[in-house]
């Protein structure tokens, strides 16, 4: 039995926290006294790590403020999660968990997670959801270079010892299907997240809905040799 790897990004793709992240990232611009960023433009960078992200945003900024931006939004970001709880600031988009219980209950598949978030950030949404023991190999923005370099995807792999055409990586930005491309992973990008359609141009597969997840990773799989 050859064991396939499922590995997924997270905001954008399984909850929907982009309230949450706008929040936080008007908090952090505001507490410096300057204009917040455009809804679009807060979402064009979810998924990069924040050094990166902050860069993207203000790249003529000095490096001490971009440092004050990633604390600042930590601070907006931890402060709301706190009042609302994890299930109402990061709610699971239609179908996503139904998806997940299947997908763990196949006895050649593997679960994982690729994401901008913190290890701290990640261990309060999958507590915060009841996921604990869902995923074999989290992934996290403490220990890698920003998406979209492979390394996140790359060591997943290791950790779980499964091939690179048995692995697929799930997310809804340019970033997650470019590292996907970048590590020689299959890549599905989602219809319903935080980039538009046509910025997914490296993925494999676009799903618009939960319903279609199973049937394009049974697609991709079929025809590995």
């Amino acid at each position: 039995m050859r064991l396939k790897l499922v590995i997924f990004d997270v905001d954008g793709t399984l909850v929907d926290s982009q309230g949450l992240i706008i929040e936080a990232m008007n908090f952090a611009f505001e507490g410096e006294g300057l204009a917040p960023p455009s809804r679009e433009d807060t979402l064009s960078i979810v998924g990069l790590s924040l050094d990166v992200a902050m860069f993207k945003l203000l790249p003529e900024a000095d490096a001490a403020l971009r440092a004050r931006l990633v604390d600042g939004y930590k601070q907006g970001y931890m402060q709301r999660r706190a009042e609302t709880g994890v299930a109402q600031s990061s709610p699971f988009f239609s179908g996503a968990r139904d998806v997940l219980e299947r997908l763990r209950a196949q006895d050649d598949v593997l679960l994982g997670v690729a994401t901008g978030k913190s290890r701290r950030g990640l261990d309060k949404l999958i507590d915060g959801h009841g996921l604990l023991g869902m995923f074999v190999t989290t992934q996290v923005a403490d220990d890698h270079p920003s998406k979209p370099h492979p390394s996140m995807i790359t060591t997943a792999l290791a950790e779980t010892g499964v091939d690179a055409r048995d692995a697929v990586m799930i997310g809804d930005t340019s970033y997650d299907m470019e590292m996907a491309a970048a590590a020689g992973v299959a890549g599905i990008g989602v219809g319903w997240g935080y980039h538009a359609r046509d910025a997914l141009g490296a993925a494999h597969r676009i799903v618009e809905d939960f319903a279609a997840l199973e049937n394009a990773l049974t697609q991709i799989w079929e025809v590995q040799p």
